[in-house]
């Protein structure tokens, strides 16, 4: 049985992406699920998130096989195995990361060249495509994990479409502009013509007992990120892009008629519009930890403590509907 891989992903950088991923996980965590944090960006920004420099130097030595996401994928990029068991690093009893590595992208190149071998049923290059998905699967079943959650980063390149083909379901952080518009009419395109050329292609798999993906990405909404409040409302710079993310969601990811798109409040598409957290985000990134887990000796006092309140109410809205979109059962032993 696989455990569901969940995507979070936007094209366009600086929308807050890598901090949703390790919220949701941290979050997810507290509601007594069973979670693998996967670092697929090469930036290994959320493994940075998690863990302090100290640790980050022990998981990235000078050696050919790092207890890193690349070093579980060098045996096949090398030719002398197949993909490794995962060195998941525990966070605590419930949540693990399976660390990022800057020399993942150094496995660009071979997934290029393996995704139109797939055509002429070559078995290696199933292996290559899928090694993202066999990877997480172990490191899956190795922490009795629920669900992956998947940090990528901001690009339409081989690693991320071998990392979208490896989930079950994408979630899409946008922030309030011009820009993220701009990623959704890219992004939705995209997503479909690597669905349909996954599966045109998992016909052709000459393997039979070579477990693959089913390359789903099931879009299961969007999340707008990082916009300020005034009075419980976006500030009136904001309002206009706001507005329009509900049809743009619809036509370019969907592909379906935006022509009644209601507004970003009433849509179903909408799992969340989360307010910036400015003045909590310092101090979680000096505790190390989210900042719905604030503390009085954190800093967290007055103004901030009711603030850390929010977001605890906010991440837990959101994760829970995550999983529920993404039919994710329920954990059997819920904290």
């Amino acid at each position: 049985m696989t455990v569901p891989v969940i995507a979070f992903f936007n094209n366009k950088g600086g929308v807050g992406k890598t901090s949703l991923v390790y919220h949701v996980a941290w979050m997810l965590a507290e509601q007594g699920y069973r979670v693998v944090a996967a670092d697929l960006d090469p930036q290994g920004n959320l493994s940075a998130a998690f863990l302090d420099d100290e640790r980050l130097e022990a998981l990235w030595p000078e050696s050919r096989q790092p207890p890193t996401i690349f070093g579980a994928v060098r045996p096949i990029q090398t030719g002398v195995g197949d993909v490794a068991d995962p060195l998941l690093e525990r966070i605590n009893e419930q949540l693990a990361l399976l660390p990022g590595d800057m020399s993942l992208s150094q496995f660009e190149d071979d997934l290029s060249q393996v995704w139109p071998q797939c055509l002429d049923r070559k078995e290696r290059a199933f292996r290559v495509i899928s090694a993202f998905w066999r990877v997480m699967q172990r490191g899956a079943n190795l922490h009795r994990a629920d669900t992956v959650l998947v940090d990528l980063g901001p690009n339409l390149g081989a690693i991320n479409r071998a990392t979208l083909i490896a989930s079950d379901c994408v979630v899409i952080p946008l922030g309030p502009d011009l820009f993220s518009l701009q990623g959704l009419r890219n992004l939705g395109p995209t997503l479909r013509n690597w669905r349909n050329g996954w599966t045109e292609r998992l016909d052709r798999n000459p393997e039979p007992n070579l477990g693959l993906p089913s390359g789903s990405m099931k879009p299961l909404g969007y999340i707008v990120m990082q916009h300020s409040v005034r009075r419980d409302r976006p500030v009136k710079s904001y309002d206009r892009w706001i507005g329009r993310i509900p049809g743009t969601y619809r036509e370019c990811v969907l592909d379906i008629s935006a022509e009644r798109a209601p507004p970003v409040a009433d849509d179903e598409h909408c799992l969340a519009l989360l307010k910036h957290y400015r003045s909590l985000m310092p101090m979680a990134q000096e505790a190390r930890k989210p900042i719905f887990l604030l503390k009085a000796a954190d800093g967290a006092l007055g103004a901030h403590a009711s603030a850390v309140q929010d977001a605890y109410a906010d991440f837990k809205r959101l994760s829970l509907e995550v999983v529920r979109r993404a039919g994710v059962p329920s954990p059997r032993h819920p904290m």
